[in-house]
């Protein structure tokens, strides 16, 4: 990963200095592990948000090679972008539900709409009988989210009246864990136990799916038939503090602009938040907070130059930030070298921590200005 930065061809804007490179191999054999510990269970894969930031028309097409057939996302423009790219045995699965009018964009593409509400339900169903045949859905009940899903009353409501699923074919009734990056947090047992209350209360006889990357990782008892994990696929972790068997993903490289040497009574950056207190040697690096690399990691984050981890000095600024290189040979840090933002020792996670968020927050909003270079795939 030493090479220079303008040796290296990528997908993205002329003149970029930054690289995200992205294993497009280590993806799929991410899923093929999610899918070995939730066997007998089939896995699907979350490839909603753009492929967690990373390229859905990439992440796709390399998933579907290592043999997943179901796909989720969450809005029907990314199933319509993404139906091209993959073969008619793949499924693709709509969380948001149906958008006013376009249920006719769901038949005519072949795609799969997640219900959410009995309005939902109705709306398929008039689809049904409109196609004369019946449809594929799956069905989300809520189960204590509070957020997507039927609700207990439209649960009471369909379980005395089965025959508003009359046209639909139920691929399975789903529901989403709220806690399960918790460990000592109950609600995800009961989440587990009211899907099955809850199917069998509406006459569900078929498929369940409930388990998210960490739901995975909660064993046998949360697969059912069908699992859907997401951030596990792009390398991170959904239990902090747990182990997770999962190969990193993304690689963050920026190339080095200049470098100076400083000593008291200087400052760095924006604010004047980080005080000089030795000689110091400081490397301006063109990345900033509107490519995604958020503003909370100064005077916070690291950075890797040559190896060696080094302190990200004073704010992150839009387009900019400093490192300390005062302590790494200056023959290693020239300007158009090589710095490692994310990668080896900066996992997504621990990245994401010095920002107070997570890594799906971080995945998502890395920017378009980078020269994305992708590893693999198909």
């Amino acid at each position: 990963m030493s090479t220079p930065i303008e040796l290296l061809s990528a997908e993205g804007p002329v003149g970029a200095t930054t690289r995200l490179i992205i294993d497009l191999d280590a993806i799929a054999e991410n899923w093929r592990r999610m899918a070995a510990l939730a066997a007998p269970a089939r896995a699907g894969a979350a490839v909603k948000g753009d492929g967690y930031g990373l390229g859905a028309a990439k992440v796709a097409p390399a998933l579907h090679a290592a043999g997943c057939r179901t796909f989720f996302v969450a809005h029907l423009g990314e199933a319509l972008a993404l139906r091209p790219l993959l073969s008619r045995d793949a499924a693709i699965f709509v969380l948001h539900g149906i958008p006013p009018g376009c249920a006719g964009e769901f038949t005519g593409a072949g795609i799969t709409p997640v219900l959410n509400s009995l309005g939902d339900v109705a709306v398929w169903a008039a689809a049904a009988r409109d196609a004369g045949r019946k449809l594929p859905a799956a069905l989300h009940v809520d189960t204590g989210m509070c957020r997507m899903g039927l609700p207990e009353d439209e649960i009471a409501l369909l379980a005395a009246d089965p025959t508003l699923l009359d046209g639909i074919e139920l691929s399975f009734v789903m529901s989403h864990l709220a806690c399960a990056d918790d460990r000592a947090n109950p609600m995800t047992a009961r989440q587990r136990e009211r899907l099955i209350e809850t199917a069998a209360r509406i006459h569900h006889r078929g498929a369940l799916a409930l388990a998210n990357s960490a739901g995975v990782l909660w064993g046998a008892d949360y697969h059912f038939d069908l699992v859907r994990p997401g951030i596990a696929l792009y390398g991170g972790n959904p239990i902090p503090g747990e182990p997770c068997p999962v190969l990193p993903v993304v690689r963050l490289e920026a190339g080095i602009l200049q470098v100076r040497d400083i000593d008291r009574p200087e400052s760095v950056g924006y604010g004047a938040v980080h005080k000089v207190e030795r000689p110091t040697r400081v490397a301006t690096v063109a990345v900033g907070y509107a490519d995604g690399y958020l503003r909370a990691a100064g005077n916070r984050g690291h950075a890797l130059v040559a190896g060696r981890e080094v302190a990200i000095l004073g704010r992150i600024s839009m387009d900019l930030m400093t490192i300390d290189v005062t302590d790494v040979p200056p023959d290693t840090c020239r300007p158009g070298m090589p710095v490692t933002l994310i990668g080896d020792a900066l996992t997504i996670d621990r990245v994401a921590a010095t920002m107070d968020t997570v890594s799906y927050e971080l995945l998502t909003r890395l920017g378009r200005r980078f020269a994305r270079h992708y590893l693999g795939g198909v």
